[in-house]
């Protein structure tokens, strides 16, 4: 993903964010981009981030979690209509399911532990995500997910 970099984010405009201005956190720097994007465009009538709980089942232990997606946006569209986008932010290998032709990319042959991790990430994220697609469903809002490409950053 981005460089591991986290923070308090000031908005320049504290009235468009929905919750505590004085509180909130980035955890990486794609998301420190993307905040200073919502608070300054123009089109952007307010945002949230980790503001909402969203309960999930882990495909992994079976257990109910929560899953805090990282932004909810409510914009203003070009007809003068708005709608409110939930965003999560990943790194596009996070989006895809992991390649079964490296799973056995050990000396030994065995399944390798990094194999493992991508396959139970990538399990908890599609968990979370339908999740959240149904929670926004429910709401009349639209989920979507922004990688490296969608935030014109190299990797």
């Amino acid at each position: 993903m981005a460089k591991f970099h986290q923070g308090r984010f000031r908005p320049v405009n504290p009235g468009k964010y929905k919750g505590d201005p004085s509180n909130i956190i980035y955890r990486s720097s794609w998301e420190l981009k993307l905040l200073r994007y919502l608070d300054k465009h123009p089109d952007i009538v307010w945002y949230s981030s980790e503001e909402v709980a969203i309960p999930y089942r882990s495909p992994i232990d079976g257990k109910m979690h929560r899953y805090f997606p990282d932004f909810i946006v409510r914009k203003k569209n070009k007809d003068g209509t708005t709608n409110t986008v939930m965003i999560e932010v990943k790194p596009k290998a996070q989006t895809k399911a992991p390649n079964p032709a490296k799973k056995n990319a050990t000396k030994t042959g065995r399944v390798s532990p990094r194999y493992l991790n991508e396959v139970k990430t990538y399990g908890i994220n599609m968990a979370k995500w339908a999740a959240a697609r149904d929670y926004c469903e429910d709401r009349g809002w639209l989920f979507t997910i922004f990688t490296e490409d969608h935030l014109g950053v190299k990797r």
